[in-house]
């Protein structure tokens, strides 16, 4: 029960990370890329602190802060990337964790990946093939910046994997949104001009802030406390389709029908990672 409500969560979280792929894309045409993530991840870190900053000991405050170094290095590099690539491709990049994840996951913590996690990463990464619609050699600037973005992510996924179950959900949050917000608020002045958002911005800041930041992040810290890297790599997956509907929806952004196809196959993966090893628990379970 408790891993089919983590899922249930993180597909809602992949959601609203969908849907901000085109919100951040415009709010940083118009503003500084630094500027914009030191304010988002500043009210994140307002957001959590007074509910969960109590709970913070040593060991989850040291913790929380490595691990947010890596998400602020992984959102640098996917927000600038924004800037020279489109909404659709920065989350269709950006979903390539999901094979990323693994790797970092059995390089950090020596985990073997079962076969039908396997599986999974295999249909989602062919499912990410189709999803770009081009040729690896045709990448832009934007989608290799992107692509850094993917490697931090999945190491974020392995590091969550890691010290989730080890400390209390709340605190290792709110001390990866202090880890951020610092990194950013350094990097602000030595970067961009201190200048305040035009009124155009500040709606994406308070979403990104509070649901894609604040939320997301307790969900997805509270979720690996149940699920492996791998089996968090796929649901998060549902990202770049998601952000592919938000395209299309609201940027006017179209896939081909191998990109659909794409966005099948991913589907297809998030089943064969939560039905496959449900049946099979199910099946010892009657065998017994």
């Amino acid at each position: 029960m408790q891993t089919a409500l983590a899922t249930l969560a993180l597909i809602g979280v992949t959601v609203v990370w969908g849907w901000t792929f085109v919100i951040v894309r415009d709010a940083v045409a118009v503003y500084g890329i630094v500027a914009f993530l030191s304010l988002r991840f500043a009210l994140a870190t307002a957001a959590v602190v007074p509910f969960w900053g109590r709970r913070l000991d040593r060991k989850t405050l040291r913790a929380g802060l490595g691990i947010g170094l890596v998400l602020a290095a992984g959102y640098l590099l996917q927000t600038w990337g924004l800037r020279f690539t489109t909404a659709t491709n920065s989350g269709l990049i950006t979903g390539l964790f999901v094979v990323l994840a693994p790797i970092a996951d059995r390089l950090i913590n020596g985990t073997h990946l079962p076969r039908s996690s396997a599986a999974a990463v295999l249909l989602s990464v062919i499912g990410m093939v189709l999803l770009t619609g081009r040729a690896p050699t045709s990448l832009a600037i934007g989608d290799l910046l992107t692509l850094g973005c993917a490697v931090a992510f999945g190491v974020h996924i392995a590091l969550l994997s890691r010290y989730a179950p080890r400390h209390d959900p709340g605190a290792l949050t709110a001390a990866q949104m202090i880890s951020v917000v610092a990194v950013f608020t350094v990097a602000w002045p030595a970067t961009e001009p201190l200048t305040a958002p035009p009124p155009q911005v500040w709606h994406a800041i308070v979403i990104t802030g509070l649901l894609a930041s604040a939320l997301a992040y307790f969900i997805q810290t509270a979720a690996q406390r149940h699920l492996s890297a791998a089996r968090t790599a796929v649901i998060l997956t549902m990202e770049p389709v998601f952000a592919g509907f938000f395209g299309f929806i609201l940027a006017g952004e179209r896939l081909r029908e191998l990109q659909w196809l794409g966005a099948a196959l991913i589907l297809c993966a998030l089943l064969v990672a939560e039905v496959l090893p449900a049946l099979s628990m199910r099946h010892r379970r009657s065998g017994l």
